[in-house]
């Protein structure tokens, strides 16, 4: 059961069914239970079971909402850890001191731990489903802002542009004719001086000792490619201009990777439907400002903006749900939270090849979140962030509802059982503890490489998925397809067996994949078959990404959970920075892309190999108990 921090191995544990209070201000992660062996048998405190851990949102749909997440339940009752044991302690006692122990009750596991508001509303109800759905909503624009660069900075033919009395020239024929060089330099001749009919003509031809070159001043586009108005054509991001695009990108990636390291602090000091609601408020204005910018640089301020923002709607979402259920439904809720993701991936395909411009395709990614914040009327605050700061009226008007809904009735010494946490002096972790010891350093060393490498694969096949060949619709729309069977099978599986075992083979399955599609990388005749094996990576690098933060959560103790997750959300944060540039790899050779995502495939199922399946006891933990 639950100890306080200063209590001692053999201390008694608080009474089972005892309302315990948070003194931390979080509310998601629970304590792990331990069992104490009475020091007179010679019996030493074994290693605590992993408290239950909470699943983490890829920027920004599931990256590091584990960041925000201490344990649950810290008891503040040092009183308690001097009464009287009543027999049903979770340790063995001594009876009054006469040597006789009292029957030892069967410990929860630490998944099916819960608390005084789980105890009144119950551990998940109808009540918890319509609201965790109602969240996982917010999920839908987030995915909408960072996939839709995948249609809007899509690739297009261009060349130089025909004067305009040449407009009707065919273009394979204006093409040839000023020789143009990768469509970024012509000849440097009078076109003016020419007429349609001239060039027209077969036998027409310059003269043989032109050969310089200029530089082109303006492009024409391809208007029948199915992509219509693009980043490229609308501001002419082609030849000496074409890496502003990944730039774009890049801006809203460092501005996730920035909202991924704030947005967990502000969460726990102004509430997490507070910090939902600004950031959703905020993610429509600046998402509906982007289709009136009419300057790239104004367009790269706001992508920024936007990804900060994004984040925030991501982890104030998925620990207000986490924080509604109790007990094992915690992990399974942040798992649920990630459904509308490969939904999301499937509509902004339908809606880019509707829309086919990238100002329109905007609009329509940017209403939704002006819908969900009329949500701000039905979403209650989280009951346990309002119990641990006291506002005991507001928290007792949510569990009314909650348990109305539920049809529970709640006890009639109510304003009794909530009661706010009791200050605790708390030890400040910092970044130091988690190299303090050997286990510590090996699980952090091993986790910032997995977190980078998870990162760079999963979005490295997300974001390119326009440079795979084929139709960048149905492409997409078949990555979000696969991904749907891929977490509900990770969720199926994850309760049922280890995790490392099973993280480790979604990596070399991914980087099986990987490597087949890129041996049949430039061969047009094999396109369907890279497209499959390109899907089949997604699938299982997809089953990898939602294992992994429930993975970190369990083998970091509770004391330094925040700062472990927070410092693999950086290593993730630096990954997401890089997978913009990953496409201009196919442009240097064929094969580069796929093939450097099949080394990190496999340098990712290596370093697992390193981790232990589950928490080991450690001297930091002993450091930690004599404190």
């Amino acid at each position: 059961m639950f100890k306080s921090k200063n209590s001692s191995p053999n201390e008694p544990s608080p009474v089972p069914g005892h309302p315990e209070q948070d003194s931390t201000g979080m509310h998601i992660t629970l304590n792990p239970s331990s069992r104490a062996t009475s020091p007179s048998s010679g019996g030493k405190l074994p290693s605590a079971s992993p408290s239950s851990p909470t699943p983490s949102a890829n920027p920004p749909h599931h990256q590091a909402s584990a960041k925000s997440i201490n344990n649950n339940n810290k008891s503040s009752s040092n009183s308690k850890a001097h009464s009287k044991p009543s027999g049903k302690g979770g340790g063995n006692g001594d009876d009054g001191g006469g040597g006789t122990k009292m029957p030892q009750k069967k410990h929860k596991n630490a998944d099916e731990e819960n608390d005084i508001i789980g105890e009144l509303i119950g551990d998940y109800g109808k009540w918890q489903f319509v609201m965790t759905f109602l969240l996982s909503l917010f999920q839908v624009p987030n995915t909408f802002h960072i996939y839709s660069p995948t249609f809007q900075a899509a690739d297009k033919s261009f060349w130089c542009r025909r004067p305009t009395h040449l407009d009707d020239v065919p273009i394979d024929r204006w093409r040839n004719v000023t020789g143009s060089v990768e469509n970024c330099r012509m000849l440097n001749y009078d076109w003016n001086a020419l007429t349609s009919a001239q060039l027209s003509m077969s036998n027409f031809s310059l003269p043989k000792n032109l050969t310089d070159t200029v530089a082109c001043s303006a492009w024409e586009f391809d208007t029948q490619d199915n992509l219509g108005n693009t980043w490229s054509s609308e501001w002419n991001l082609v030849c000496d201009k074409e890496y502003l695009k990944n730039v774009a990108e890049m801006f809203f990636l460092a501005g996730v990777a920035t909202g991924g390291i704030t947005s967990g602090v502000l969460s726990d000091k102004f509430g997490r439907k507070m910090m939902l609601f600004i950031s959703a408020v905020l993610q429509s204005i600046f998402g509906l400002a982007l289709y009136f910018a009419d300057s790239f640089e104004f367009y790269l301020v706001l992508r920024a903006l936007l990804g900060i923002v994004s984040v925030s709607v991501t982890y104030a979402g998925l620990i207000l749900a986490i924080e509604y259920v109790d007990g094992k439904w915690r992990t399974i809720a942040g798992m649920y939270n990630l459904f509308p993701l490969p939904v999301s991936y499937i509509m902004i395909s339908g809606i880019a090849y509707l829309t086919q411009d990238y100002r329109n395709l905007q609009l329509c990614i940017g209403l939704p979140g002006v819908f969900l914040c009329l949500l701000w009327f039905v979403l209650p605050e989280s009951p346990r962030w309002l119990l641990c700061k006291g506002r005991i009226t507001e928290v007792k008007e949510v569990i009314r509802k909650a348990a109305a809904f539920n049809k529970r009735s709640l006890p009639d010494n109510l304003d009794k059982l909530l009661k706010p946490p009791v200050d605790e002096e708390e030890t400040a972790a910092g970044v130091c503890e988690l190299f303090r010891s050997k286990y510590l350093r090996l699980v952090t060393f091993c986790f910032l490489c997995i977190w980078f490498t998870m990162n760079l694969v999963y979005y490295g096949l997300v974001l390119n998925m326009n440079s795979f060949g084929g139709n960048i619709y149905l492409n997409s729309a078949l990555a979000g397809l696969v991904e749907i069977p891929a977490i509900a099978l990770a969720m199926y599986i994850i309760n049922r067996t280890g995790k490392k075992w099973l993280f480790c083979a979604t990596f070399f399955a991914a980087a099986l994949a990987c490597l087949c599609a890129a041996i049949v990388e430039g061969k047009p005749e094999f396109l369907a078959m890279k497209i499959t094996f390109v899907m089949i990576g997604k699938f299982t690098i997809s089953a990898g990404n939602t294992i992994m933060p429930v993975y970190t959560a369990e083998l970091y103790p509770t004391a330094i959970r925040n700062v472990g997750v927070g410092a693999c959300n950086l290593a993730a944060g630096f990954a997401l920075i890089l997978t913009p540039y990953l496409s201009m790899l196919t442009k240097i050779e064929d094969h580069l892309l796929m093939t450097l995502l099949t080394a990190w495939c496999i340098f990712g199922a290596i370093v697992i190999i390193f981790l232990p399946e589950a928490m080991q006891h450690h001297e930091h933990e002993e450091h930690d108990e004599d404190k």
